[in-house]
């Protein structure tokens, strides 16, 4: 398929999951997407998000895969069928937006980055949260040094689903657990602050044998370069907290409502010696920007939030921070 597109990107949206009721709202709240339909392991499924929000029912994946109709899939399957159901969707010619995290494994996340770009297609890893201006601005202020020089940052991200045994985090596949649920936001926002590729991950982790002996309630320190550390608190049997504070030499900034939408969502607290001031950003979807910035990027107008290999060095931490837990040791971060 070329990245010439019309005006509108036609999207197929590749199972029914409870993420959709973010993205899907947000795909038909834009003047630059139209939603095509949605595929699942059930047609009934299908039919009845179809009969919801409106566009085809597909009988299964293969048949959204032939659409001609189709210019890019979203693809929500639970984290250990999202390798396999990318490749499948770049083998059809169709761009991916592809929910966090793109893969497994590194290795995993490097072959579908050389897959599409040999294809001339877009593969984007879904970190709807890093669209919202809030976080341009948060990067700006810490380039500048607006609390001093960066000390370390801290991620608070739990909530408790530990009754939903069936939910996709439970089921002892690969990607299961808080690491990869929650723990894929902290090592995101990171990495993206720090401006530098973590060296090392140390996690401790208190595992349940009932939800798949998964990782539940976890504690992360991520170690980059001249010192700073990312620590992080990551559940899913936890009271709900999602918050990020960047610590600095002179001050700090904290950000309440880090990556889910919240009334607090546009929100900066900038703590220093002057007192606590209140940065106010505007109050958009991020849901919304992430389909508007890719349709952009597919189209060859803007550039991707964050480069493509960028899937690729966070599925390593990833990776690491699994091991780590497993192992009980500290497990340096290799190349990938």
């Amino acid at each position: 398929m070329s990245s010439e597109t019309t005006a509108s990107l036609r999207w197929g949206i590749g199972a029914v999951a409870g993420i959709n009721d973010a993205t899907v709202p947000a795909i038909l709240a834009s003047g630059t997407a139209e939603l095509r339909g949605f595929s699942s392991r059930s047609p009934e499924r299908a039919a009845q998000a179809a009969a919801r929000y409106g566009g085809i029912g597909f009988a299964d994946y293969d048949a959204l895969l032939a659409d001609p109709d189709i210019d890019a899939v979203y693809v929500p399957t639970p984290n250990a069928q999202h390798a396999e159901w990318v490749r499948r969707a770049l083998d059809a010619g169709k761009h991916v937006l592809c929910e966090k995290p793109l893969a497994v494994t590194a290795r995993e996340a490097r072959e579908l980055i050389d897959r599409a770009a040999n294809a001339g297609l877009v593969l984007a890893e879904a970190f709807m949260y890093a669209h919202h201006p809030r976080y341009a601005r948060l990067r700006e202020m810490v380039a500048e040094g607006a609390i001093g020089e960066l000390r370390g940052i801290h991620v608070s991200f739990t909530f408790d689903a530990s009754a939903e045994l069936e939910h996709s985090g439970f089921r002892g596949a690969p990607g299961s657990g808080a690491i990869y649920d929650v723990g894929c936001y902290a090592v995101h926002v990171g990495r993206m602050l720090c401006l530098t590729e973590p060296e090392a991950v140390t996690a401790h982790a208190a595992a349940s044998e009932l939800h798949g002996d998964v990782d539940m309630s976890t504690s992360l320190l991520i170690e980059f370069p001249d010192g700073v550390g990312v620590t992080a608190q990551l559940g899913m049997w936890s009271a709900d907290l999602d918050a990020v504070t960047v610590i600095g030499s002179r001050g700090r900034i904290e950000v309440p409502s880090a990556f889910l939408p919240g009334e607090e969502s546009a929100v900066l607290l900038v703590s220093d010696a002057d007192g606590v001031r209140r940065i106010e950003c505007d109050r958009l979807d991020h849901y919304r920007l992430q389909i508007e910035r890719f349709r952009a990027v597919v189209n060859g107008q803007e550039d991707p939030l964050r480069p493509a290999d960028d899937a690729v060095a966070q599925a390593a931490v990833l990776e690491a921070a699994s091991e780590s837990w497993r192992a009980r040791r500290r497990v340096p971060i290799t190349g990938c």
